[in-house]
């Protein structure tokens, strides 16, 4: 057994050692790399941002430090807009210790209390910039995020793969061909599209309510899918909150057969009755959350008994640590937390340490099977995902490191690149 003395770990005031060596417990760690008088004294210099294009829209965040440590974030979805309103935030966060972060979040959250705070942009461009503290603490500690976050109660994450642009059209070759890849990549878990806009039963340019047609194309889609997956790969299905109640519980009623994993936003999730009314009137699983903000957002989801699962994005929810909060509210109620990813590696990291700490953690979204050569050259560690599960790196903070190279081939036309502002 290696004994070590406050002296001898804390030698280096940012530990490079301690993740080669490990520590006995978070306690320890906390007593002897938090001491105020050895604390490392960090402060926040500057804050710059990078736009990228593969499922959508994503920022990239970096926070540089005065002591060379730099912090990376990224927010999806609701980022259009984001970068003006994190080069706002740097203003309250240059010259502030980032290892305060709560205090840094709930400054700029409570601040913006009359511009958005409360969803949307706002709380997505705020979400970038926490999960960038949390790099950078986990750096100057010496310790992966999950560690600050609680410590891992596993040691890999499992993830599921969504089947990307390909429809499954029963019968179509292509749809049988990423069925098989899905498989060989090591998934035990799948995801696929139901709704359809372009569906020749749909009568309404408008109105989502389906057609007895549409609701047949709708289980064709998932029959030829579940029976070519083996019984131990998983099935999810996605409605996508674009369907009204009338339809929701029919098409629940009808894939309760299929024993899915889950049925995804057969309603939009801010109805929260409606969401409860679907629910009640199936076995099958109803699963919500992807646009839902920060714990407030999904208080009354949970109260309500509305959904059996819910899929928080961490990348637009508020951060990692208001993630931890939501998956510790769900925990309450038993309900388990599948968190709904389309970001880069970088975000998919930062999601797996808040799951590798949650005991309620059930699988972890992956969207980038369109783009395997993007995604495998995007951080410097390479691939993360082995046969379908992330193993949690010892590394400190997320533990991956953006290959700039290769993911400039996604930067969004005429935007800059991690470009200090005057």
């Amino acid at each position: 057994m290696i004994h070590m003395n406050r002296r001898s770990l804390l030698k280096s005031s940012f530990m490079p050692l301690a993740g080669a060596l490990g520590l006995p417990s978070l306690s320890h760690a906390v007593q002897e790399a938090s001491t105020p008088y050895r604390r490392p004294k960090l402060k926040i210099t500057e804050v710059r941002t990078a736009e990228v294009r593969v499922h959508g829209y994503q920022v990239h965040v970096r926070v540089y430090t005065d002591q060379g440590i730099v912090g990376q974030g990224e927010t999806t979805d609701a980022s259009q807009g984001n970068v003006p309103l994190i080069q706002s935030f740097a203003r309250m966060l240059v010259g502030q210790d980032p290892l305060n972060i709560e205090a840094a979040f709930e400054r700029i959250r409570t601040s913006g209390v009359f511009a958005g705070a409360q969803a949307g942009q706002y709380v997505t461009a705020l979400t970038g910039v926490e999960i960038a503290l949390w790099d950078i603490a986990g750096k100057a500690l010496g310790l992966p995020v999950y560690q600050l976050l609680g410590g891992k109660v596993r040691d890999r994450v499992r993830i599921y793969c969504d089947s990307g642009a390909r429809e499954m059209i029963p019968g179509n070759e292509a749809s049988k061909a990423r069925i098989r890849q899905i498989q060989e990549l090591g998934f035990t878990a799948a995801k696929i599209d139901i709704d359809d806009a372009t569906d020749p039963a749909r009568f309404d340019r408008v109105n989502w309510t389906a057609s007895n047609g549409e609701i047949d194309h709708m289980i064709a889609k998932i029959a030829f899918t579940r029976e070519l997956y083996p019984k131990n790969i998983d099935l999810a299905v996605d409605m996508h909150a674009r369907y009204d109640a009338t339809t929701g519980k029919r098409v629940a009623k009808e894939v309760e057969p299929f024993k899915l994993m889950w049925l995804e936003e057969p309603v939009p999730a801010e109805n929260i009755d409606a969401m409860r009314e679907v629910r009640a009137s199936t076995s099958t699983p109803i699963c919500c959350g992807e646009n839902i903000y920060m714990r407030w957002g999904f208080r009354e989801i949970l109260e309500k008994r509305a959904a059996d699962i819910i899929m928080p994005d961490f990348q637009k929810t508020g951060g990692l640590l208001e993630a931890r909060k939501i998956a510790d509210m769900a925990h309450t109620y038993y309900v388990p937390v599948a968190p709904h990813a389309v970001t880069s590696p970088v975000g998919m990291m930062a999601t797996a340490h808040v799951c590798a700490a949650i005991p309620n953690f059930l699988v972890q979204e992956w969207h980038w099977i369109d783009s395997l050569d993007l995604w495998r050259n995007w951080v410097k560690e390479g691939e993360i995902i082995q046969k379908g599960f992330i193993a949690m790196p010892e590394r400190p903070g997320i533990g991956v490191e953006m290959n700039d190279d290769g993911a400039r081939k996604a930067q969004v036309p005429g935007t800059p690149w991690f470009v200090k502002r005057a």
